[in-house]
């Protein structure tokens, strides 16, 4: 009989000296290989376990009946029986020198300086059925006799047909038998090494994330036993894909199941994001043909997450995190449909991510700031207002506008104390020119409100304390909220608006004409300013010589009619050129705010427009 290493790795198990460890020792001897005492050869021969004396240069020189019949090949043609292991190396029997451990081991063990050895072995038997062995090689005490260690083999066939069953149930999924998580990622992080370091691959590897979309219904409506089956149904069409991908090359795609109705197909020693994208193709046609299930025909569809990359330097939870994102994207783009990793997406939602675990400490630590813009009268170019505008000295990513944050802010709450602060700094900065240049007409400050600083605090007894502690007139203070948040305002919202106005200060609708547009409703509501949104004002401007659409002149002088027919007031926002002011002055805008005055500026830039009027805008052709 022969060693193989066919299988797994060998293992061996190197146990440091002791006198006393070892199975029991047959009794040493001194020539012939035959035992002193007839009992104890009798015992020797006649046990069930294998086992052979070796001597000290690795040859067997007794072996018993057992271990006979695992080395004894059978008799040739002309009848005489095989050469029987006595007199060859128990390293060749058993492999014993595969790997450079064990047979450092075995060395050790037949020099007296271990214990023992233990390993497991391939093994094929004279009658060509192969078997598992657990081999053990332990020294013998008498170092002056010729045996200098007892070798033993015990079948274990059994125990690891046993093991390879349990382990196949416990990485497989029971409902559609494929790979599950555990060997998923077993297989993954063993690709991601083999690929990093191995330079007969494309040192590449590839990832297909997919969800399947609507699955929730089938399993709510249909119960859990259709849907089972129509997962199995699934993983079926899902191997049969890789199959097919994996035709033509040396590696096939592995499909897993990673549990509900996520599923993955790796592909190691990956071509490029081409090959990757043909199988998601591959996949999403696959998917969507009906499925025949207990007599239902059930169609479906899947998002896939598409991730290819090189290896060297990627790990598995980096890789599964891209295809989780971008299964994501693909969700959120619509689903039926793949896409594929975008570094430059994922790093703007890595971004955002970390704009928004670090607001809440930004207001601790005091990174924002105001500049405020300035509001003119568009008659005769006097100061009339700025506006309160926050910006984020963000210590990473430099200045950012309120674009980037105020939505994070609303949608964690931090708006609330976002919006406290500026409220305060601006009323009284507002407050501090006022005191500064007392021969000046006082201008208002207007300050933007989320619509959840309405329902989540009280804005009311804010304002009426912040007024109290800075010493602003609230003559002088305006809050703008978009038109979709005071559009259809009823109960709390409704009743903040008036109380504000009752105390004397103004509300303003900004960005007007962008939501509902309903001027009926400002009949109810206690606004006292219109903000018209940039894009009319745009449409006013000349470009290459062409006249601007006269339509949307004649829209906005009609909304300013209806506004000051209702007594509101009426800010253009976005005024870039001499000849938009001009015209929104002839149909009668009241303020105008844009660069063509002034971006927004620090807080010292203010005070020169205090006490030089009118303002005076930089010389820019209309």
């Amino acid at each position: 009989m022969s060693g193989t290493s066919e299988g797994p790795t060998p293992t061996a198990d190197l146990v440091p000296p002791a006198t006393t460890d070892g199975p029991p020792k047959p009794p040493t001897h001194r020539g012939g290989g035959s035992a002193p005492g007839e009992p104890y050869r009798a015992a020797f021969d006649r046990a069930p376990l294998a086992m052979a004396a070796i001597g000290p240069d690795g040859t067997v020189i007794t072996a018993n009946d057992a271990f006979r019949a695992l080395f004894v090949p059978p008799a040739g043609p002309d009848g005489k029986p095989g050469t029987g292991p006595v007199g060859r190396p128990a390293a060749d029997l058993v492999d014993l020198g595969s790997d450079a451990r064990t047979r450092q081991g075995y060395q050790e063990v037949l020099r007296g300086q271990r214990a023992r050895l233990r390993c497991s072995r391939r093994i094929k038997h004279p009658d060509g059925h192969a078997m598992w062995a657990r081999i053990t090689v332990s020294p013998l005490p008498d170092p002056a006799g010729p045996a200098a260690a007892l070798l033993s083999v015990s079948d274990i066939s059994a125990r690891r047909e046993l093991q390879a069953r349990l382990r196949h149930l416990q990485m497989h999924d029971p409902v559609t038998r494929l790979p599950n998580r555990t060997l998923f990622f077993e297989r993954l992080s063993g690709a991601l090494e083999t690929s990093s370091f191995d330079d007969t691959g494309t040192g590449r590897i590839g990832l297909c994330y997919l969800d399947l979309d609507g699955f929730k219904a089938v399993n709510d409506t249909l119960g859990h036993r259709i849907g089972d089956r129509l997962l199995a149904a699934v993983a079926e069409r899902l191997t049969r894909c890789a199959d097919e991908a994996g035709s033509a090359r040396a590696t096939t795609p592995l499909a897993a199941r990673l549990g509900g109705d996520e599923f993955a197909l790796l592909v190691e020693d990956s071509t490029g994001t081409e090959q990757l994208a043909d199988l998601a193709g591959t996949l999403l046609r696959t998917l969507q043909e009906p499925f025949d299930i207990a007599g239902q025909r059930l169609s479906l569809s899947a998002s896939i997450g598409v991730v290819e990359r090189h290896a060297a330097g990627t790990t598995a939870t980096g890789l599964m995190q891209a295809a989780d994102t971008t299964l994501y994207w693909a969700k959120a783009d619509g689903k039926a449909r793949w896409t594929l990793f975008d570094p430059e997406r994922n790093a703007h939602r890595m971004t955002r991510q970390a704009l928004a675990s670090s607001l809440r400490p930004a207001l601790e630590r005091e990174e924002f700031v105001l500049e405020y813009q300035p509001l003119v009268e568009l008659g005769d170019g006097t100061l009339r207002g700025v506006e309160a505008l926050v910006r984020w000295e963000h210590p990473q990513f430099g200045t950012l506008t309120p674009n980037r944050f105020i939505g994070l802010a609303e949608e964690d709450g931090s708006i609330v104390q976002l919006g406290r602060w500026v409220l305060r700094t601006a009323c009284r900065q507002a407050r501090r020119w006022q005191l500064d240049h007392p021969g000046a007409e006082p201008v208002f400050v207007s300050v933007n409100v989320a619509v959840r600083q309405v329902w989540d605090s009280d804005l009311v007894a804010d304002v009426d304390a912040i007024l109290a502690e800075t010493g602003l007139d609230a003559r002088l203070l305006q809050l703008e909220l978009t038109e979709s948040a005071v559009m259809g305002s009823a109960g709390r919202p409704l009743q903040a608006l008036q109380a504000l106005s009752d105390m004397g200060v103004r509300i303003a609708i900004d960005d007007f004409g962008t939501g509902y547009s309903n001027l009926a409703y400002l009949s109810r509501l206690p606004v006292s300013t219109l903000k018209l949104d940039g894009s009319f004002v745009r449409g006013f401007r000349y470009e290459d010589g062409a006249h601007p659409n006269p339509a949307d002149e004649v829209i906005v002088e009609t909304l300013i009619q209806l506004a000051h027919r209702l007594g509101l007031t009426v800010t253009a926002e976005c005024v870039e050129t001499a000849g938009q002011a001009e015209r929104l002055r002839r149909i009668g805008c009241d303020t105008g705010q844009g660069w063509l005055y002034s971006r927004p500026v620090a807080p010292d830039r203010i005070p020169p427009l205090l006490v030089t009027r009118p303002v005076r805008p930089p010389d820019r052709a209309a």
